[in-house]
């Protein structure tokens, strides 16, 4: 896959950017080299490779550090609330931002 200077200028418009033409040249020419290497990367064959959850897991046993998940507190929903400016049922009232 490479784009062009309308591919460039379109990208560019749609990011709200104004670049310069020698930007957008630069802009191409870096766009169409990354997009050089995703293609050699997918031209490796990747068959029979498992995934690795851990880059180092390819080289020795990583044990994930993982906890259980258990509710560790109970919210105390009316000193939560104390510092509201304003509150109604149990809800914190906000200034409309919308009309």
């Amino acid at each position: 896959m490479s784009l062009n200077s309308e591919d460039i200028s379109r990208i560019a418009n749609l990011a709200r950017l104004q670049l310069r033409p020698d930007e957008s040249e630069r802009m191409l020419t870096q766009i169409n080299n990354f997009f050089d290497v995703v293609e050699q990367m997918r031209a490796v064959d990747t068959s029979g490779v498992e995934p690795l959850a851990h880059p180092v897991a390819a080289f020795q046993e990583v044990a994930l550090r993982l906890r259980d998940d258990v509710a560790s507190e109970v919210i105390d929903r009316e000193a939560n609330m104390r510092n509201a400016p304003a509150r109604e049922a149990g809800l914190f009232l906000v200034p409309k931002v919308i009309e």
